[in-house]
């Protein structure tokens, strides 16, 4: 008896370990562009950064192993050069529609200056308050912003406590020592990346003048996709509503980062969605994504193709 109570005593404290982690992430590390160099380097930093994003326990949330946030990271390895590496990074995260097996996608975004010094076997550990290295700070602040957005989509206002951990990792970081390659993306504004950064994505949703437009992520993933599987047309209904509030976000502040990342992520299954709507919803969608985000034409088009 004494036997058994020790073996299910360990294995549900194995299960709250394998349960305690947020985010189940792929990370994929492309040196195709880098010739001649030990491409065991690249293995290393890429199970290295897998580990580290999947291992770590980033809040004080238990998340079941099927509640994990499914995302993936690709990192794009310019140039190493006195072991400081130049990279870009594409994030893509998602989240199940419920009563489906769907998953939408909550976040697409590209980060041109993904830019850290790393050694083969740099242990990777992040002390929030505490600037350690870059890599681990980028790789923390991505972390925290995948874990907020998701919440983001299942509560109104959700998020709230891992985008202040984002805002206060881009503090520490703009006073941080590190390279002029690290510190790019992590400033108010700065040459190169202009107002598409890490400092701008988080300084939007901490906006109280966005407050609108994160409501509306809320409504577009609850009240309106979630919505769907028992009612197509009051789901579809529920999104289109909303729309006027990215209009008047852009209208207020043009080119606003944080609604081009929405659009980013939520263009193709925009137009899958309303294709199938009224002709009043095709109307009002078309036009408002259009005054927002005329680079997207070609994709907003099949909103108005004819139906079979």
């Amino acid at each position: 008896m004494m036997r058994k109570i020790v073996i299910s005593i360990v294995t549900l404290a194995c299960c709250m370990l394998c349960a305690a982690q947020e985010i189940n992430c792929k990370v994929t590390v492309n040196s195709e562009k880098i010739e001649g160099t030990n491409k065991q380097s690249f293995e290393l930093l890429q199970k290295s950064i897998e580990d580290y994003m999947n291992t770590t326990k980033w809040t004080n949330m238990t998340f079941a192993d099927m509640e994990r946030i499914e995302c993936s990271m690709l990192i794009v390895v310019g140039s190493v050069e006195d072991n400081e590496y130049r990279c870009e990074m594409t994030l893509q995260t998602r989240r199940p529609v419920y009563g489906t097996s769907y998953m939408t996608p909550v976040l697409n975004l590209r980060d041109k200056y993904f830019n850290f010094v790393y050694q083969d076997f740099d242990r990777l550990d992040f002390q929030q308050s505490t600037f350690t290295t870059n890599l681990t700070a980028m790789l923390a602040y991505y972390c925290y912003l995948i874990i907020g957005c998701d919440l983001a989509t299942y509560s109104r206002m959700g998020g709230q406590g891992c985008f202040e951990a984002c805002e206060s990792i881009v503090q520490t970081c703009q006073s941080a020592s590190m390279t002029e390659a690290e510190q790019q993306a992590w400033l108010a504004y700065d040459r190169s990346s202009g107002n598409k950064n890490r400092y701008t994505i988080i300084s939007n949703l901490q906006d109280a003048a966005f407050k609108p437009f994160r409501e509306y992520v809320y409504e577009y993933h609850r009240l309106g996709l979630d919505q769907m599987a028992a009612n197509v047309a009051n789901g579809r209904a529920r999104i289109a509503e909303g729309m006027n509030v990215l209009v008047k976000a852009n209208t207020a502040r043009p080119a606003t980062y944080i609604v081009s990342l929405f659009l980013d992520a939520k263009a193709d299954e925009l137009a899958d969605i309303f294709k199938g709507g009224t002709e009043k919803e095709k109307q009002d969608v078309y036009e408002a994504l259009m005054r927002i985000d005329p680079t997207k034409q070609n994709t907003y088009e099949r909103i108005n193709e004819k139906q079979n």
